[in-house]
């Protein structure tokens, strides 16, 4: 067994965006009864379309 590492919380900065009422319902629609945060959510779809324009 390895030995443990405590793991490094990366760097954040508050950004404050306005998201259209739609999109907030249809986030915490898809986020309901998981253990899945809306910034959680918010931040792996925009690294999924980062990734997408990189191709």
């Amino acid at each position: 067994m390895g030995k443990f590492k405590i793991p490094s919380v990366p760097p954040t900065t508050n950004k404050t965006i306005r998201f259209p009422n739609d999109v907030i319902e249809q986030i915490e629609k898809a986020i309901q009864g998981k253990d899945c945060t809306f910034s959680a959510f918010v931040i792996a779809a925009v690294r999924s379309a980062l990734e997408d324009i990189d191709e």
